[in-house]
C-alpha cells in the first residue's frame, strides 16, 4: 500500500511523542521512535515500531539512524522533530552551560537530525519541527524561559531557511508552535500549572498535520494555541 508512510519521531518516551508513536502505528505506518529512554515505546509491542535509545547530543547515535534507514527503509516520508528540553530558571542564574545544554537538544539536534534524514526524503516528504508559542516573535513571554524560548525561536527561523534551500527538491518544512500542553515536561518546569490541552489531543492534531500539512504549507509556522496573544 503506497499510503503507508515511514515516520521518524524524536522524543517518544513520554508526552506528545509517545502519543504520536501510537497514532502512526495504529494507522499502519512504519515508525522509528528515538528517545534517550527507549523502554516505554519498546513496551508497546507493535510490529511496525522500531525503538532506539538515542541522544541528540551524541554524534555516533546519528550513524545508527542512518544505517537503519539505509538497511530497512531506503526512504523517510515524515520526520517529526519533537524532542526538547525545557529549563525554567531566572536569566541571572542561566549560565553558558545551561544555554548550551538547551540549544544542543532544541537547535543543534534538530538541525543535525534534519540534515542526515533529508537525503532519504522524497519531494513530497514533510519535516515538522515542534516549537513553542514562546519562540514566536511578538507572543507573550514568560520569565525563566530565556534559554528555552529563544531556542524555540531559532528553529522557526531555521525552518524558513530550509524551506527556501530545498524548495526545488523537497521535502517541505513546517513548524508547529504549540501553546501550553499538559505533559510531564511542563509539570516538571511549572508545578501546579494546568494546561488547556492534553498530550493526546495535541498529538492527534500533529498526526493529521504531518500527513497533510505539506500539501498547503512550506516554510510556515502554525501557532497551535487556543489562547491569545
Amino acid at each position: 500500500m503506497s499510503n503507508i508512510k515511514n515516520v521518524i519521531i524524536t522524543g517518544t518516551s513520554r508526552g506528545i511523542g509517545f502519543e504520536l508513536a501510537h497514532l502512526f502505528a495504529n494507522q499502519g505506518h512504519n515508525v522509528l521512535t528515538l528517545s534517550r529512554n527507549a523502554q516505554p515505546v519498546n513496551n508497546l509491542h507493535f510490529d511496525n515500531i522500531t525503538s532506539f535509545a538515542f541522544d541528540l547530543c551524541k554524534k555516533e547515535d546519528y550513524l545508527k539512524v542512518v544505517k537503519f534507514v539505509k538497511d530497512e527503509w531506503t526512504k523517510v516520508d515524515v520526520l517529526i522533530n519533537n524532542a526538547g528540553t525545557l529549563l525554567n530558571k531566572p536569566f541571572a542564574e542561566t549560565t553558558m552551560d545551561d544555554f548550551e545544554t538547551v540549544y544542543k537538544t532544541n537547535v543543534f539536534g534538530v538541525a543535525e537530525m534534519t540534515r542526515i534524514i533529508t537525503p532519504f526524503m522524497p519531494k513530497n516528504g514533510h519535516v515538522i519541527t515542534i516549537s513553542s508559542m514562546g519562540g514566536v516573535q511578538g507572543s507573550m513571554k514568560f520569565p525563566g524561559l530565556a534559554a528555552y524560548s529563544s531556542s524555540k525561536g531559532a528553529v522557526i527561523t531555521l525552518t524558513e531557511l530550509l524551506a527556501e534551500e530545498y524548495k526545488e527538491s523537497g521535502p517541505s518544512f513546517n513548524v508547529l508552535a504549540l501553546g501550553a500542553v499538559q505533559t510531564e515536561m511542563l509539570a516538571e518546569a511549572f508545578p501546579g500549572y494546568q494546561a488547556p490541552t492534553t498530550a493526546k489531543e495535541m498529538a492527534e492534531y500533529i498526526f493529521d498535520f504531518a500527513l497533510n500539512g505539506n500539501k498547503f504549507y512550506n516554510g510556515k509556522v502554525m501557532q497551535v494555541s487556543s489562547s491569545t496573544p
